[in-house]
């Protein structure tokens, strides 16, 4: 889907890997920008859009996706064009591909949440969600390997969130970061 949608907008649109997932899975950033030539041009205010750090979330996954097509198809339109030229727009869809893939890798949705890290103890994944260290450990998380809303061993703990977190430090002039 990203590739359709930068291929719909030569010299405006980019994909690139962020990090790669617990199991290697590449996690996949859209960068929209001005039609400069080359994709490296004078940084502008940025948003980052994500989705599904829960693995059993799968509709986080469509709502980024769609708001980049919409983007893409509209890019004809004064404020879409205005948009595009003020802005560094990018989209990383799908934040756990790993938890994605055994959710849905059998004929049934095992509702699985967290990444796929082997805790050791039987249990599998962390709550990306919960791994960031914005109040790492606190409230609403869990220390139990086995709970759903396990924080992990420590603040990003996991490659996903490193990933994003490099993402994002990379790029200071993101201002706006909305997960789905």
């Amino acid at each position: 889907a990203l590739q359709s949608i930068a291929g719909s907008m030569p010299g405006q649109a980019e994909i690139f890997p962020i990090g790669k997932s617990t199991q290697g899975r590449s996690l996949t950033a859209l960068r929209f920008h001005r039609d400069s030539g080359r994709a490296d041009d004078a940084p502008k205010p940025g948003i980052a859009f994500l989705g599904t750090h829960h693995a059993r979330e799968h509709l986080s996954t469509e709502v980024p996706l769609l708001i980049a097509r919409w983007i893409a198809e509209n890019r004809g339109r004064e404020d879409v064009k205005r948009l595009l030229e003020t802005r560094d727009i990018y989209f990383i869809p799908l934040v756990n591909p790993d938890g994605v893939e055994y959710d849905i890798g059998t004929s049934r949705y095992k509702w699985h949440r967290k990444n796929m890290r082997d805790n050791g103890d039987g249990s599998l994944g962390v709550d990306l969600n919960r791994n960031y260290a914005f109040r790492w450990g606190g409230e609403g998380s869990s220390d139990n390997p086995g709970s759903d809303t396990y924080h992990g061993p420590s603040a990003f703990s996991e490659p996903e969130t490193q990933a994003v977190k490099n993402f994002l430090t990379a790029r200071p002039n993101i201002r706006i970061v909305l997960s789905y």
